[in-house]
């Protein structure tokens, strides 16, 4: 079983932590408390639902109340913590539109990427993509979700830097925040890590044949193929998605 295959949403050890040092990150205090928290919401060490309480994340982390504040005021405007005034702060639920809304934007971004990529891509950047995908078929062998999950990601950072455009990575980190996080969800059900790898060297593949169309083809199966495993989730999950708002 891979590494990380179990529930991650059963009782944690409370002595375990919920949050990295802060010794793992660079930046400011603030920048460090920041992603930190951020890290745990996105590897669900934080269930949707769940208060975040300062007073938990200032001894944890060993920090005052200001950069703390700093980090939730970030965190609340990336969508991924609520804030109710008079009763606390709170990990945000998925929402279903959220979700939808951010596949159909990265969609937008990769599907381009892949149409100027793919024409232009030299051989040593596909050298770099072919050495990304031998890693992530050692690590599913070695059984490390985790850090197939790393692997993953930096696959599709590499292809947008290949780009040239600067900022791409960050807009579309930005899109996909609230699918990386449901997607936590769906990589450890059987067989789709293996599936996920497969849809890699298709990619790969169509971009040392040099050819947009079968990239753009390549690419837009695989996005929505994660999808297929995303739809279901609110009924699975009815706990962790924001209530359905009544039409009276």
């Amino acid at each position: 079983m891979l590494q990380g295959q179990s529930d991650h949403l059963k009782e944690r050890d409370p002595e375990s932590g919920r949050f990295r040092s802060l010794d793992a990150f660079s930046g400011s205090l603030a920048a460090r408390t920041y992603l930190s928290l951020r890290e745990a919401i996105l590897d669900l060490r934080c269930r949707p639902g769940e208060p975040l309480r300062k007073a938990e994340i200032c001894e944890t982390l060993g920090i005052s109340r200001s950069p703390a504040a700093e980090a939730i005021a970030r965190l609340a405007a990336e969508g991924l913590v609520e804030v109710v005034p008079q009763a606390g702060t709170f990990v945000a639920r998925f929402s279903m539109d959220e979700i939808r809304e951010g596949a159909f934007l990265r969609e937008a971004i990769e599907l381009a990427a892949m149409e100027t990529l793919a024409p232009a891509i030299t051989d040593e950047q596909l050298v770099r993509l072919r050495r990304n995908i031998r890693v992530q078929e050692a690590l599913i062998e070695d059984g490390d979700y985790a850090g197939f999950y790393k692997l993953d990601r930096e696959f599709h950072e590499l292809i947008l830097s290949f780009t040239g455009y600067r900022k791409l990575i960050q807009v579309a980190e930005s899109a996909w925040v609230h699918v990386n996080r449901a997607r936590r969800l769906v990589l450890p059900v059987p067989g789709r890590v293996a599936a996920t790898l497969d849809e890699h060297r298709a990619i790969l593949k169509a971009l040392e044949k040099r050819n947009p169309e079968l990239a753009r083809k390549e690419m837009r199966d695989h996005l929505r193929q994660l999808m297929t495993f995303l739809a279901p989730l609110e009924k699975e999950h009815p706990d962790l998605f924001e209530p359905k708002k009544s039409n009276s």
